[in-house]
Formats: structure tokens, sequence, C-alpha cells
């Protein structure tokens, strides 16, 4: 009987302890399987949302086009009813700037200095028509030309300080300044404005905040001062180069 009860004893821990270790491995099966389905779960949510803010993007690319063409035209319609010399100038300066507005804007980033190149060619537009009513300065220092930005990202600033920005003293006053160092970029500009100190937006800086939270999310700095007689726009972006 005592060896009996010692067997039965041993059968039973046995059983147990077999029990006990399928348990156990049916367990981790089926962890690693509900794991596995989580990860896939959360690839495809981060899939859905990437898709989602690369349209976003498109979006708002696609509103930055027909506002910044609009502005333009207006512009050369008014040199075409003056007949001004300066038209074809005009043209072949727009020609390029559709170039860059079409073809480069699709890019998720483009060269910094392809980006000021087409700043310049649109300040020398607005020169055009504002004539002797105008001073612009620009200081601009880079330390590497591989640093990239965000394609048509700081342009839209500049129309927003001809389109509002007020003559005092019949003269329009903007002065941009533009530094760089290997992980950031630097850029402010300012222009006088009205004594009420009416708030300067629609839809060129909203446009940009949203590309900016979607582009540089925690990296980077936006700072806008509207005051009586001055607007003043800060930004920094940290960035680095590429090849």
């Amino acid at each position: 009987m005592t060896t009996l009860s010692r067997s039965g004893i041993f059968i039973i821990t046995s059983i147990c302890l077999v029990v006990f270790i399928v348990s156990a491995f049916k367990l981790l099966k089926l962890n690693l399987n509900q794991s596995k389905h989580n990860a896939d779960l959360e690839a495809k949510i981060l899939e859905a949302q990437l898709k989602l803010k690369e349209q976003e993007l498109k979006y708002l690319k696609m509103q930055i086009h027909p506002h910044f063409l609009f502005n333009t035209l207006n512009t050369m319609y008014g040199f075409a009813l003056k007949k001004a010399e300066q038209t074809p100038d005009m043209i072949l300066k727009l020609s390029n700037l559709l170039d860059y507005l079409l073809y480069q804007a699709e890019k998720p980033f483009v060269l910094l200095s392809e980006e000021i190149a087409h700043i310049k060619d649109y300040i020398e537009l607005e020169k055009m028509r504002f004539h002797n009513t105008l001073h612009v300065e620009m200081n601009i220092s880079q330390t590497s030309e591989n640093i990239t930005i965000a394609p048509m990202l700081l342009i839209p600033f500049i129309e927003n300080s001809f389109k509002h920005g007020s003559i005092q003293n019949g003269v329009l006053h903007i002065h941009i300044e533009l530094s760089t160092s290997l992980e950031h970029i630097y850029f402010r500009i300012t222009n006088t404005n009205s004594e009420s100190g009416a708030a300067q937006g629609g839809i060129g800086l909203e446009n940009i905040k949203k590309r900016l939270e979607l582009l540089y999310p925690n990296a980077y700095q936006l700072t806008i001062h509207d005051k009586s007689k001055v607007f003043d726009v800060e930004l920094q972006l940290k960035t680095t180069p590429h090849a």
C-alpha cells in the first residue's frame, strides 16, 4: 500500500507538471500570437497615419499654388495694362518661379540655396511693381550648400510682407535675415505695419503653421509679433545637411 500510495502521488505530480508545462507553452504561444497581431495592427495604424499626413501635406501644397499664382499674376496684369518695358523680364522671372513651383515643390525637401534663389526672383518681381516705394534689405549667411528645407516654406512669409505691409512715409520697408549652421536655420522678416496694428494672416501664414507641425514636429519655433508699426516674424528650424 505504501508503494502504491507513493506511485499515485508520483503519477499525480507528473500529470500536474505536464499540464503546467503544456499550459505554459500554450499561453506563451497565445502571447506571441497576440504580440504579433498587436505589432501588425500598430504597423497598419502607423501606415494609415503616414498616408493621412502625406494627403494633408499635398492639400496644403495645393493651397499654396493658386494663392501664390494669384498674387503674382495680379502684378503682371498691372504691368501688361501699362505696357511697361519690364513686362518681358517679369515674364521670365515668373517662368522661373513657375518651374520651381510645379516641379521642385513636389519634392519633400530642396536645397536651401534653391529656395533663396526663388525668394530673390520674387522680390525682383515686387520691386518692379513698387518702383521707388519699396526698400528691401536682405542679410543672408550660409555655412553649407547642402542644407535642405521644405520647398515653398519661406516664400509665403515674403509674400505676406508685400501683401499686408503698409507704406510709411512713402516707402514699404522690409528687412530679411537668414543665417544657418550645420543643424539650424534662422529666418526673420519684418515689415512696416499700419498704425492700427491689424493682424496679418490669411491662407499663407495659417498654411505654413500647419506644414511646420507636419514637417518639423518639435523641431521648430515660430514667433509672430504684430505691433503698431512693425510686423515681425521669426522662425527657427532644426535641420541637418544632406549630400
